[in-house]
């Protein structure tokens, strides 16, 4: 696929790095050389210096059989134009745009062919927001990834020396919870994939990937790790976009305190939230967090623009007496190097944001995609389209399907029925797959699959 990328800075770097070592035929527009010039020393990519959105810029880029653009610069107003003039001009097909004023995104009217011909809107603030929210909904997990509208939900959780299941074989899980049907995708034990089967023994530490039904998913957890007690109190530092738009999702259900640094901000946020404490302050004073009554908080948000003010809030915080720590980390070199000591869950801003990238970027009939541990592992919701001689899985079962080496199937959608992935389960037309590819080199093989073919003619 020919894919140009406008803005080379964090989530567009991450993006080539990501569509790079899939075959694709990457371009990379941007002002900064110095910065193009790092990315094409370690990506086998094309890069252009320029504004993405002048029509000479984009002609060079080789718009004019581009498969998609994506626009991620940090102007919302150039991703436009630039979707303008690549519809206007050179007809691409997909167009893709980070909108991050909450002011365009809610124009419905705004951004169609008639208008201001963009098909896809990614917001990474309102992203990063729904990432945050589904942590805190459910207390103790690594990360929480919606499929098939929120029905079937692939959880990561940290087991627990003491857990119920630690120490055992997989298949006990079915005679502790002969009720919960589900199925663990994944295990990463210090760093290393392994796939699981009946006979691997769950051991204190790993990261476990499991699949179940939304209504069974803390049950699960209970068989991991010793179940935490929901969440009551938030304590939110940062009331830029991010910090208000999670303290408005969440203030109706949680007892919610947000402390931001500008006193002008701190007025608007006490105007637009209804039930938040807000507080005038950084997360990184002592005495502020003390006031925050820090040490009766469940979670602490570090949500600032500042990855060193998130990281050293966090530590006070947690060294204050906070039982969960969220801290949001830009530069990925920081989010391995702190995340499971004093910080609980580092999160990348632009890992989560290319999770809805890759959705639209993925071949064959894929609703959704997520971006897991950091880019190594991809989770996909693929639609089986055809019949037993057009599909290579369609009218099989799972065990006779030829997946890609560390691939696995956990669960299939039929209708308005979760169907946990069995070796004996059939999967039929218009099934909605759910699967976990460790290996991202093997995105290619697992999109061939779901690829119908013409051997019916």
């Amino acid at each position: 696929m020919k894919i140009i990328i406008l803005g080379a800075g964090q989530v567009g770097g991450t993006l080539a790095e990501n569509l790079a070592s899939e075959q694709n035929d990457i371009t990379v527009i941007d002002t900064d050389m110095a910065r193009l010039a790092e990315l094409s020393d370690r990506l086998d990519i094309r890069t252009i210096v320029g504004r993405g959105s002048y029509p000479s810029v984009l002609r060079d880029a080789g718009a004019e059989d581009a498969d998609m653009l994506v626009a991620v610069t940090n102007s919302d107003e150039v991703n436009m134009v630039a979707c303008q003039v690549a519809y206007s001009m050179f007809r691409t097909p997909t167009k893709i745009a980070r909108i991050r004023a909450a002011s365009y995104t809610h124009r419905d009217k705004l951004f169609n062919n008639d208008a201001i011909p963009i098909d896809v809107i990614i917001s990474p603030e309102q992203v990063v927001t729904d990432y945050i929210n589904r942590l805190i909904e459910h207390p103790g997990a690594l990360q929480v990834v919606n499929f098939a509208g929120g029905r079937v939900q692939l959880v990561a959780v940290r087991a627990f020396h003491g857990g119920p299941l630690v120490g055992n074989e997989l298949r006990q899980l079915r005679k502790h919870m002969p009720n919960v049907d589900t199925r663990v995708a994944a295990i990463f034990r210090r760093d290393r994939a392994i796939l699981p089967e009946g006979n691997t023994v769950i051991e204190a530490d790993d990261e476990v990937f499991f699949i179940a039904a939304r209504n069974d998913i803390r049950a699960v957890m209970s068989e991991l790790r010793r179940l935490e007690h929901n969440y009551k109190r938030v304590v939110i530092a940062g009331g830029g976009n991010i910090g208000y738009r999670l303290a408005k999702s969440i203030e109706s259900r949680y007892r919610v305190k947000i402390i931001e640094r500008d006193e002008a901000r701190c007025g608007w946020l006490s105007e637009k939230l209804q039930r938040t404490v807000v507080l005038q302050g950084t997360g990184t004073d002592r005495d502020r967090l003390l006031k925050a009554n820090i040490e009766n908080t469940d979670v602490f948000c570090a949500l600032t623009n500042d990855d060193e003010a998130n990281i050293m809030s966090s530590l006070l915080a947690k060294r204050l007496g906070v039982r969960k720590v969220m801290t949001l980390i830009s530069n990925p070199a920081y989010v391995d190097l702190v995340q499971g000591h004093d910080i609980d869950i580092a999160i990348s801003p632009q890992q989560v944001t290319i999770g809805s990238l890759l959705t639209h970027v993925r071949r064959g009939d894929i609703v959704t995609a997520y971006s897991l541990r950091r880019g190594a592992a991809e989770a996909i919701e693929a639609i089986a389209h055809g019949d037993s001689r057009s599909s290579k899985v369609v009218g099989k079962r799972i065990e006779d399907i030829d997946l890609p080496e560390g691939c696995t199937i956990g669960a299939i959608v039929r209708g308005e029925k979760v169907l946990i992935a069995h070796d004996n389960t059939v999967v039929e037309q218009d099934d909605h797959v759910i699967l976990f590819v460790m290996d991202k080199r093997r995105i290619r093989d697992v999109e061939k699959l779901f690829q119908v073919g013409f051997t019916f003619f």
